[in-house]
């Protein structure tokens, strides 16, 4: 079953040598999954400062800088795996140095037929 592993923290906990520190962690991590076959995809998202909204409404559409809820912690980035059940998803969701700081939320993700090919 896949899973998205969503990393929540905020932005300001970590000092340059802990943010280099948890990237190769990660790294690590993801070369791990791939050699058992549960590796889909990973990646940090740049700073939430960059992020864009958008919110169609009837026939306008609405764009706006930043996040989109004011909260303490933001969305940092992301792991795809898929692994056999919840309990292996918790186990390396438990692996990510990010929840160390912050929050890893546990999503499956619903697979929707007749969608084109990733490149």
């Amino acid at each position: 079953m896949k899973y998205m592993l969503l990393a929540y923290g905020s932005e300001d906990a970590w000092t340059d040598k802990e943010r280099a520190e948890c990237k190769a962690e990660s790294t690590q991590l993801c070369h791990d999954l791939a050699e058992q076959g549960q590796f889909l995809g990973a990646s940090p998202l740049h700073s939430v400062t960059t992020a864009t909204c958008v919110k169609v409404r009837g026939e306008g559409r609405l764009i706006t800088d930043g996040p989109f809820a004011e909260t303490t912690e933001q969305l940092g980035g992301y792991f795809l795996i898929d692994v056999a059940n919840l309990d292996e998803a918790i186990a390396v969701a438990s692996r990510i140095p990010a929840a160390t700081k912050g929050t890893i939320e546990i999503r499956p993700v619903f697979e929707l037929s007749g969608l084109p090919q990733a490149k």
